[in-house]
């Protein structure tokens, strides 16, 4: 019998993603019923593969009802069972599965920055176990209505879209996410011997620190879909102004053309044409959130246009995306922050990238 594109969803976020061996514990979480199919389909191969598998399933809209409702105890309230979850789980498979995309969209920011000041140890924790090799976790998406309309298609043509992202519709997706990574870990040898990066384009010239730094790539073991090469600069060494031409989503609010500088390594002006308020919020959520985390090129031909799901536009093929907050341990990067906020600037028109003053990357293309 033909396995389900289920089945074979399953098989790559279990095999491939996760590995999970015999005896691991696997936290396989989801935003909501509506991807039992999928979650059905990982919850089956974690036992076949021996694993143990815990399931822990939401219903859509109760982060809108605790942000409305919560004190401010609650909002800094981490309950002990989901931190020993974090202390000791040895994989975490999340599926997102939103039934409005848009549902905290009025939500109080207030409210948002301190619940993100609260869970920033987990967060740390998180990165800290899976840079020691202790901890393997991977994101990936059911296709929703709520997902359909954000990106304005129909469900069965962003079904399509999601299943070609991942590959899916491949007989062997591992195999074409083996060629993935084996390009890119040419371009991250490459660039793991530059010092500086420097990115131009329309209201864009700014210079990255990078060296010492680990290159990346990013071929779905965490992110599925995937497609990335990414690394975090160095803290202090990020001077510049750079504009994105994308629409920025984050936790159900959006922020139109913004546009940063950045000196030492922080952000010292923000604008947005819409979004204002929810930008500097977010930027405004802690210590480390005026930092930047994260520099990285998507290399996923399969997605071409913004749909609202980060998951997906970050990894856009000719784009690159820059985070404001948290840096990833495994890079060497030491920001740290509740805020991880990826930035996505289109490099189709125009857009360059040199590598200790050479040109590397050229209209979305590397060419090197």
């Amino acid at each position: 019998m033909r396995e389900s594109v289920w089945e074979k969803y399953a098989k790559v976020l279990v095999d491939y993603s996760t590995n999970i061996q015999k005896g691991e514990l696997v936290v396989i979480s989801t935003s909501s019923p509506q991807s039992k199919e999928l979650v059905k389909a990982v919850y089956k191969r974690v036992l076949e593969r021996g694993g143990n598998p815990v399931l822990r399933t939401g219903f859509g809209d109760m982060a809108e009802v605790f942000m409305k409702y919560a004190s401010d105890e609650q909002l800094d309230y981490i309950d002990p069972m989901t931190k020993l979850e974090y202390d000791v789980a040895d994989a975490f498979i999340s599926i997102g599965a939103p039934l409005n995309t848009k549902s905290m969209a009025g939500a109080d920011l207030s409210k948002m920055s301190r619940r993100g000041k609260a869970t920033k140890a987990l967060s740390e924790k998180m990165l800290a176990r899976s840079a020691k090799g202790e901890l393997k976790w991977v994101i990936a998406d059911f296709p929703t209505h709520a997902l359909a309309q954000e990106a304005k298609m129909s469900l069965d043509d962003y079904s399509e879209f999601l299943f070609k992202s991942c590959y899916l519709d491949l007989d062997d997706p591992v195999s074409k996410l083996q060629d993935l990574e084996a390009q890119q870990s040419e371009w991250a040898d490459y660039l793991n011997g530059v010092k500086e990066l420097r990115i131009t384009g329309e209201k864009t010239d700014i210079t990255f620190n990078v060296e010492g730094r680990k290159w990346i790539s990013c071929s779905g073991l965490n992110n599925y879909p995937d497609g990335e090469v990414f690394t975090s600069p160095v803290e202090d060494g990020i001077n510049g102004e750079i504009y994105f031409d994308f629409p920025q989503n984050y936790r159900g609010n959006s922020a139109h053309d913004v546009h940063l500088w950045i000196e030492n390594g922080k952000v010292v002006k923000a604008e947005a044409s819409s979004g204002q308020e929810f930008l500097e919020a977010m930027l405004n959520m802690d210590d480390g959130s005026h930092g930047i985390g994260e520099i990285a090129f998507g290399t996923n031909n399969e997605i071409q246009n913004v749909t609202g799901n980060i998951l997906f536009d970050e990894k856009i093929g000719g784009a690159i995306h820059m985070a404001v907050g948290a840096s990833y341990p495994e890079t060497g990067g030491k920001n740290v922050s509740g805020l991880h906020w990826d930035m996505i600037k289109n490099m189709k028109n125009g857009g360059k990238a040199y590598a200790d003053g050479k040109l590397i990357y050229d209209n979305g293309q590397f060419i090197i």
